[in-house]
């Protein structure tokens, strides 16, 4: 039999429950006032093995605002779902979050692909969207936040490190899709500015494990370093068909990838080890505030947690920015939110100190080169303070133009 919400109040009680009507309401009056937010990223798929520390990060984020009080004096509901590594299913629930869900913010996306299937579903329906990930860089949209490394954080500090490290012969391997591409782009630009030379370039889809036809060419090119924008779980084979091959001891690698998907812990050291790339973020930081992050999050994960890594971070640390700026507005309201996000805000995250800049949306990053060591993490070798995404900078003012909805690309 249906019991209705009006039969349950007139009644007193659900029959066989104990469930009074007072009970049912202060449940009720409960659930509506906590404020919902929306988390999509791969718990299952190919790219899960970026999503599933972002999902980690994501549920200790939301529990670590609300333990502190939530925002606004109420507490997060996180309503997660998973996308699949498929970008249809990210647009799909990108607009069930927005319009069923009514979430106040939405946060995820894990490849450049993905975020582009659900941009046009944030613009068309006017939400808040954070991409907390690193990525090609040049987004400027007034609704989305990018918390994560640009190539100028990254590629402009890695390339120049690089050519003058090990030689200007350069030769690029990327991922086959819109963050391999412009990111491909852009060394291309750095490396111009270095003096060096681009030797060869290739575009390998996500689903590719063979890279023998690869190895050889990289055999004849002999370049003086290969640049790395390999991406997901099927490319960490190029690692260890690259190592076995004999290569490691020719040819320097250095990423801007390699990493994220923990792939020095899956590869053996002796494939692995040597390998350079650059952060923010790296578990080994020694500042207080990481000590305690990491501290935490191993009581909660446990103490065997394999690598927390950049992705983690970043994810942490967009929650928290669009708390504070909730609580700064003092209000929920789109505009208002977006207002308190373009005043400067300033964050004490476990990479250390971070600032959002107000005209682009993008976040003022330390960054560190590091190499892959024999313990299935990084030796950090050289930091540089407070480096801007300034390829997307230089392009976006959103304060004198609040109107655009668009990704700028390099020019060449």
């Amino acid at each position: 039999m249906h019991v209705s919400r009006r039969q349950v109040i007139q009644d007193g009680a659900v029959a066989g429950l104990g469930i009074s009507a007072s009970m049912l309401l202060g449940w009720q009056a409960k659930a509506a006032d906590d404020i919902a937010v929306g988390s999509i990223l791969d718990a299952t798929g190919p790219i899960n093995i970026y999503g599933l520390p972002m999902i980690d990060a994501t549920k200790f984020a939301v529990d670590a605002i609300n333990q502190s009080g939530g925002v606004l004096g109420r507490k997060l509901r996180l309503i997660e779902a998973d996308c699949q590594s498929n970008n249809q299913v990210y647009a799909q629930n990108a607009v069930k979050l927005i319009l069923d869900d009514k979430v106040s913010v939405l946060m995820g996306g894990i490849t450049s692909a993905s975020r582009e299937a659900v941009r046009p579903v944030v613009d068309r329906y006017s939400a808040v969207y954070f991409y907390n990930e690193q990525y090609e860089g040049g987004v400027c949209d007034k609704l989305v936040f990018s918390t994560g490394v640009t190539p100028a954080q990254q590629l402009g500090v890695l390339v120049p490190w690089a050519a003058k490290q090990h030689g200007k012969k350069f030769y690029t391997l990327a991922a086959d899709y819109n963050y391999g591409h412009i990111s491909a782009d852009w060394v291309k630009v750095y490396l111009k500015a270095a003096g060096g030379e681009l030797s060869g370039e290739e575009f390998i889809p996500l689903d590719v494990v063979n890279f023998d036809s690869v190895i050889q060419r990289l055999q004849s090119a002999k370049p003086d370093v290969v640049m790395s924008l390999l991406v997901g779980g099927n490319h960490i084979a190029f690692y260890r068909q690259f190592a076995a091959a004999g290569l490691k001891e020719k040819m320097a690698i250095v990423s801007a990838t390699l990493g994220l998907g923990n792939e020095q812990v899956v590869l053996k050291p002796q494939e692995a080890e040597g390998i350079v790339v650059i952060y923010p973020y790296f578990q080994e930081l020694d500042n207080a505030v990481n000590k305690d992050w990491v501290a935490a999050w191993r009581k909660r994960f446990g103490a065997n947690y394999t690598y927390i890594t950049d992705s983690a971070c970043t994810v942490w640390n967009g929650w928290h920015l669009w708390a504070m700026a909730v609580n700064k507005a003092n209000s929920l309201d789109r505009d208002k939110v977006i207002a308190a996000l373009e005043t400067g805000l300033t964050f004490d995250s476990p990479e250390g100190t971070i600032r959002l800049d107000p005209k682009s949306h993008h976040v003022v990053h330390s960054v560190h080169l590091a190499k892959v060591n024999d313990k299935n993490g990084f030796t950090i070798m050289e930091s540089f303070a407070n480096v801007e995404p300034s390829d997307t900078m230089k392009v976006c003012d959103l304060a004198a133009n609040p109107n655009e909805h668009k990704q700028y690309t390099p020019k060449f």
